[in-house]
């Protein structure tokens, strides 16, 4: 088990390959989807296709999104990280099973991979987006001091960006 952060009550690690039926059950709730523009997993064999595609990236762009782990239990509660995306930019991401949401694990998880990529990556700037519909995760990207850029298009929906900026090695960041 690669574990890349931890908080008090969380760690982030890689993903693997027994993670299929959790990201199969996550995948499958459609509130969950509601705003990623992702579709189902058909299956756990599906699921674990993915995982099977998905884990060598780890090893290539020295980041991803990691399974949420709740340290009292070992329960997996989503996934959250950075990937860079086509255009080379960071971007942050969470994705919670319901029965987790409104506890402060998202928020908890994602300042963990800020500090994680500010700190141990080094990035000098890490990106967020959602829909504007998407209520419950501009909250955490505001709790997270990230600032507003612009809005745009995401998956044919009006969305908006926010960015968190590396000021320089003497400050932790913005």
């Amino acid at each position: 088990m690669n574990i890349i952060t931890e908080t008090q009550r969380l760690f982030l690690r890689e993903f693997m390959l027994t993670d299929s039926a959790a990201a199969y059950h996550l995948n499958a709730d459609l509130e969950v989807l509601k705003y990623t523009g992702d579709i189902p997993f058909k299956d756990e064999g599906d699921a674990l296709d993915f995982l099977i595609n998905y884990i060598p990236t780890y090893k290539i762009n020295g980041m991803g999104r990691w399974a949420v782990i709740r340290k009292e239990d070992n329960a997996f509660c989503g996934w959250c990280g950075l990937k860079r995306n086509e255009d080379g930019q960071i971007d942050l991401g969470y994705r919670l099973m319901r029965k987790y949401w409104g506890k402060g694990i998202a928020s908890e998880a994602a300042k963990a991979a800020l500090d994680y990529g500010f700190e141990s990556l080094d990035l000098d700037r890490i990106i967020a987006r959602a829909h504007k519909a998407n209520i419950g995760s501009i909250r955490i990207m505001q709790k997270l001091k990230m600032s507003f850029v612009k809005e745009l298009i995401l998956d044919n929906q009006p969305g908006v960006l926010y960015e968190k900026i590396k000021l320089n090695s003497s400050e932790k960041y913005q």
